[in-house]
């Protein structure tokens, strides 16, 4: 055991049910602590590694490391933070604005570079211009207040960049609306080719609390899954994107609700595979990914991209100052996505969004992965989720270690690293599955 842990550097738990699918095998191995138990690591802060480009402002730190390894260029991500150090220093909610202006000016330099690219002909080179200018939109618009009044017009125009995008280098991806409960989710959804033209395996991937489909995209992992063979449906669910920007859909504790619809909505299409559907979730999204396939039998798996066990338990404690938020303006943030006016009716509320009682009824393939020093949602709760995931056939925990990167939320400083794991062990299931 303890040479599997020096070889990989990394913490695996795996186990298989009494009632596993006879197709699928798992392999049980555990890396263990110097005291010989499995460790359930806190937050290791002096062992970060993440890039600190504003030294002490965590929240502005992750959108940096997010935008770097989501296709964000190192002199140009430089360029859009140099104006606004100082600012960092006091604190995440001040000089946001400036923080737009700043990313802004970029994105509009690239933009102009993009126009002028594409007049010449040099379609691959406007293409990629047009979306890195989209990608520090949408990383600079999600650090807004949500009462910003030029919020809209901000997604907007980044929606439209995106678009610009996949018109000159992406045809593969196209814009598709989910019909849902009278009005639609908007997502993007990026087509796989298989050799023999078959219908392929598709994964629907959701957000977190303040990402957006264009998030998603800009990670790259979509793209990297359609070339493994497997399409991707990337959604604003509700309390996201544009779903909650233009279409004040806000969210809530039954995630099965657009599961339902995403499936349904999937199985339309002649393109996808319809026994073959899985579902994806980062950060918030290791809440409502479980929460949705306990219900919705017809996934084939399903990915908490960074669990998310009891996501009420980490309001309270963020009440008292406890751990990092991932936005600024947090309480306001969470008001807006969730349709609430005040806290203390909000927290009453949160109470209920948790996973206790309900991933024990998930009966598909499950994974979940997390980094050891996230500052956001402790590793208590990845363990939590795995140790009641009883009736998962192949239920697996992976957990990011500072020795390898990937350790803090959802993986945003080696993003890839994680994207590249999960793209494996899907990859893996299927072929488990097909047998």
């Amino acid at each position: 055991m303890r040479a599997a842990r020096r070889l990989t550097g990394v913490l695996i738990r795996t186990a298989a049910s009494q009632a596993r699918m006879p197709s699928i095998s798992t392999h049980r191995f555990r890396a263990y602590d110097g005291a010989g138990t499995l460790g359930e690591t806190a937050h290791p802060t002096s062992r970060t590694r993440m890039f600190e480009y504003f030294p002490g402002n965590y929240i502005w730190n992750l959108g940096v490391v997010a935008t770097l390894n989501s296709g964000g260029l190192i002199d140009e991500v430089d360029r859009a933070c140099r104006p606004i150090r100082e600012l960092a220093a006091q604190g995440s909610d001040v000089g946001t604005r400036e923080f737009m202006a700043s990313w802004n000016a970029v994105a509009d330099q690239l933009e102009a570079q993009a126009a002028e690219a594409e007049k010449a002909g040099h379609t691959r080179t406007a293409g990629q211009k047009y979306l890195r200018a989209a990608a520090y939109l949408c990383q600079a618009e999600r650090m807004q207040s949500a009462s910003d009044p030029n919020r809209k017009a901000v997604y907007q125009h980044c929606l439209d960049l995106m678009q610009q995008s996949f018109d000159l280098i992406d045809p593969a991806t196209t814009r598709v609306e989910v019909p849902f409960e009278g009005t639609t989710l908007p997502a993007y959804f990026t087509r796989a080719e298989r050799p023999d033209g078959s219908p392929a395996p598709t994964v629907i991937m959701w957000n977190g609390l303040d990402s957006t489909k264009e998030h998603m995209y800009t990670s790259g992992w979509p793209s990297e899954m359609a070339a493994r063979g497997i399409s991707v449906l990337q959604v604003d669910t509700p309390g996201s994107g544009e779903a909650l920007r233009f279409g004040d859909l806000k969210s809530r504790i039954e995630t099965e609700d657009w599961a339902e619809a995403c499936v349904v909505y999937l199985e339309s299409r002649d393109d996808v595979r319809h026994d073959r559907i899985g579902l994806v979730g980062w950060s918030l999204g290791g809440y409502y990914v479980p929460r949705a396939a306990a219900f919705e039998k017809r996934l084939a798996f399903a990915v908490a991209w960074g669990a998310n066990h009891n996501w009420g338990e980490v309001q309270k404690a963020r009440l008292e100052r406890e751990g990092e938020n991932p936005v600024p303006h947090y309480w306001e943030h969470v008001l807006w996505v969730w349709g609430y006016d005040d806290v203390d009716t909000f927290i009453e509320f949160a109470e209920d969004i948790h996973l206790n009682g309900v991933v024990e009824q998930i009966t598909c393939p499950f994974l979940i992965t997390h980094g050891e020093n996230d500052r956001q949602i402790n590793i208590k709760y990845a363990h939590q989720s795995y140790d009641q995931a009883v009736r998962s056939p192949k239920r697996e925990l992976r957990v990011f270690t500072s020795d390898e990167g990937a350790t803090e939320h959802i993986g945003l400083d080696h993003l890839p690293h994680v994207g590249a794991f999960t793209a494996d062990w899907i990859e893996d299931t299927l072929g488990e599955l097909d047998g």
